[in-house]
């Protein structure tokens, strides 16, 4: 032990002597964080944190690469390795020696940065510094035992330079320390994965913005363990004293079996994905951290309050402020400026009645169809638009939950997804013809919306319970399936009464969907939170509304799909020409739902929606009558269902209800914090206040006074993200 005190005490010595040490360690890593700082400014909010990973991962690579590799390289060719060896010395302490001085040189900076972090740039201490000081301990190690084996497998310093500068760009410029791993295709950033640098920024990136623990990167943390052990093993056994001996060109594939941990992790990453799934979700999680001030804007509330001149600070992914006037200079804020004068902020539309697993319209092959490819590039869509949530109401529950975890996580940019997994309802009527006339693929997917219906409250009490398990957000049942029950057969309205208490036992919102008065008046008296469609052929009764208001139970209209069957069912394409639908539905599915409008079999579907008994006037005036009873109003489009392309649904749907004679602030409202209470999510969005997520639709006018500027998107916000609306439809 005093052997390796002793050298540990002089290699510390030599450390600090050596220009060429204070310069990797300290004088280049902070040259990097002020350049770094100044690029992504770094003052506006959480892009310090991308900086302090950077910079941090830049000097472990030239702490082990150059400070160790190309040092024992050239002390070797020095003969300064030949004084050990007459002492004698084993080579175990002098490379115990190299690590620990490696580590006491650079530690330090660590420090230095995180305080130049807090005090220049306004970084909050992080609570588990200890963490993120164990993991770049492990990082400076393992890479401090490449750089000594790539010392130990060359024959000159030019050599040791030139494997260096290899291994070193690589790690550099292909594991996200320079360039975000966010302007990589998929296949680069599998690649990637095979890097050690890789595991070091997703790592540290982990620990610092998600908190998480070395046990939740054990893979990295294994890894990192595993190459040092490697690294110093191998070090001893090919290690050299002096410059004349050589080694054989082949021995210089001992890189590689240090390296091995990370080939493996990659190999498996080839498959899994799991951290290419993180990097992806923490660039992300980066974007949203940033300092915005959105000003001189007209700011709908969405509470009922309106802001005709304000402001709207975004800060980590939240609103930090509004504003109501005497809006503050942005360089007070350390905030990058949004101008908006001209245009109105509203919290992101929502829309609560949309199927995720139907398109809207058709394909002239559907062999090739990919429904969950589908169902993420439609979330796109929606956000695209400014819908910035949506609650599916049937649909298959396993391709819904793997599409809603990838969605809400933040893999893939779309909509937040809600869904309700499959329906209850009793299958018959039209259904079958209905179903008939759909491709092989799209039936089993439309049919796959539906459970097995139980028979006895037990039955439909252990139903909801296995939903609830999987991870659904809400429970529907069709008392009268389609419009009118043109469909499927009428719900037993006890079953119903069951379903409903297993939902509310369950703290699951409870849809009903509904076709006349009957079926209303059975919803109510099952506890539903939200009645969907009302009836479009028969006028609600006022009593009923009053029911509807005392209960606070929520209306949701889908006028949109009450105006597009009718025109599927006489064949006119009228809807598909609005700008937002030509926007965001896939061209292919477009020219194909014209062409094949009058194909037999889309003729079958168009007889089986005639069927449907539907009066927009009645529905119109339903909806009217149920805002003056102060029924709580929800808006939702039906989307999936022929002509109601996923996307732009809500501006329609808003259209129609100023034609109905709802008040535009009232239909703003339902669109936004009403849907939001509908969801169980108004205390994180829905409207714009101070502590909700920034999640919000900026647009060009005013559409409280013109409609159609709803569909005049300026620009969305998700989550504090800044959303490049072209990228979403290109997402595969």
């Amino acid at each position: 032990m005093k052997t390796y005190l002793t050298l540990i005490r002089m290699d510390i010595r030599l450390a600090f002597r050596q220009k060429v040490v204070i310069f990797f360690n300290y004088l280049m890593p902070l040259v990097f964080f002020f350049v770094f700082a100044q690029s992504f400014h770094a003052d506006q909010g959480g892009a310090i944190l991308q900086v302090v990973t950077m910079v941090t991962v830049i000097g472990i690579l030239g702490n082990g690469l150059f400070g160790a590799g190309m040092r024992a390289a050239q002390e070797r060719e020095n003969n300064i390795l030949r004084r050990y060896k007459v002492a004698p010395i084993s080579p175990l302490p002098l490379l115990v020696a190299s690590t620990v001085t490696g580590l006491v040189v650079y530690m330090p900076y660590i420090v230095l940065m995180l305080a130049l972090s807090h005090y220049r740039y306004g970084m909050a201490w992080p609570d588990n510094l200890g963490t993120i000081l164990v993991f770049i301990m492990l990082g400076v190690t393992a890479i401090r035992s490449l750089g000594l084996i790539i010392a130990s497998v060359v024959n000159s310093m030019q050599e040791s330079g030139i494997l260096v500068q290899i291994v070193y760009m690589a790690m550099l410029f292909l594991s996200g320390t320079t360039f975000p791993t966010s302007m990589f295709p998929d296949w680069l950033l599998t690649v990637t994965q095979f890097i050690p640098a890789t595991w070091l920024v997703s790592g540290l990136q982990g620990i610092i913005l998600r908190q998480e623990t070395l046990v939740q990167n054990w893979q990295a943390v294994g890894a990192l363990i595993l190459t040092t052990a490697t690294g110093l093993f191998l070090c001893v056994k090919l290690f050299r004293w002096e410059k004349e001996e050589k080694v054989r060109p082949s021995s210089k594939l001992w890189v590689l079996a240090v390296l091995m941990p990370f080939v493996l992790l990659g190999t498996w990453q080839t498959h899994a994905k799991d951290n290419v799934r993180k990097t992806k979700i923490l660039e992300r999680q980066l974007d949203r951290s940033r300092t915005t001030l959105i000003r001189n804007a007209r700011i709908f509330v969405g509470n009922g309050k309106i802001i005709e001149n304000g402001a709207v600070l975004v800060k980590d992914g939240k609103i930090a402020e509004v504003y109501d006037g005497n809006i503050p200079d942005p360089k007070d804020l350390n905030a990058s400026t949004t101008e908006a004068a001209g245009k109105t902020v509203l919290p992101g539309l929502i829309d609560t009645h949309v199927h995720l697993g139907v398109p809207g319209g058709m394909l002239d092959d559907w062999k090739d169809y990919d429904v969950n490819k589908a169902m993420q590039r439609e979330l796109g869509s929606y956000l695209y638009s400014g819908v910035t949530a949506v609650r599916s109401l049937g649909d298959s529950l396993d391709a819904t939950l793997k599409v809603r975890e990838i969605a809400n996580s933040g893999e893939k940019l779309g909509a937040e997804f809600f869904m309700a997994g499959p329906l209850f309802t009793t299958p018959g009527g039209h259904g079958t013809e209905y179903f008939r006339a759909m491709p092989e693929n799209m039936r089993q997917q439309a049919e796959a919306q539906f459970l097995r219906m139980p028979k006895t409250a037990e039955e439909a009490t252990k139903a909801v319970e296995g939903l609830k398990v999987a991870g659904v957000d809400a429970i529907k049942a069709v008392m009268e399936a389609g419009v009118g029950g043109a469909l499927y057969n009428r719900l037993d309205p006890a079953i119903l009464v069951a379903i409903g208490n297993a939902a509310r036992a369950n703290k699951l919102p409870f849809a009903v969907h509904t076709g006349d008065v009957r079926d209303i008046e059975d919803a109510i008296k099952a506890g539903a939170t939200t009645i969907e469609h009302g009836s479009f052929h028969e006028r609600i009764p006022d009593a009923v509304f009053a029911a509807m208001a005392k209960a606070g139970i929520a209306y949701d209209p889908t006028l949109y799909v009450g105006a597009a069957i009718p025109q599927f069912a006489a064949g006119k394409l009228d809807l598909l020409t609005r700008s937002l639908v030509q926007q965001v539905a896939p061209p292919k599915m477009l020219a194909a739902t014209r062409r094949m409008m009058e194909s037999p079999e889309t003729l079958k579907m168009r007889k089986a929606m005639g069927d449907y008994p539907i009066d927009m006037n009645i529905a119109k005036d339903n909806l009217r009558r149920a805002w003056q009873a102060g029924v709580p109003l929800v808006t939702g489009s039906d989307a999936g269902n022929m002509l109601v392309f996923h996307g732009p649904t809500i501006q329609y749907e808003l259209q129609l209800w100023l034609e109905a004679g709802v008040p535009m602030d009232v239909a703003l409202q339902a669109a936004t914090l009403n849907g939001a209470k509908v969801l169980k999510a108004d205390k994180r969005f829905g409207s714009i206040e101070k502590g909700k997520e920034a999640t919000m639709l900026v647009v060009d006018g005013n559409p409280l006074q013109d409609v159609k500027a709803v569909e005049a998107v300026s620009f969305v916000m998700f989550k504090g993200e800044r959303v490049n609306r072209a990228e979403l439809l290109k997402q595969e």
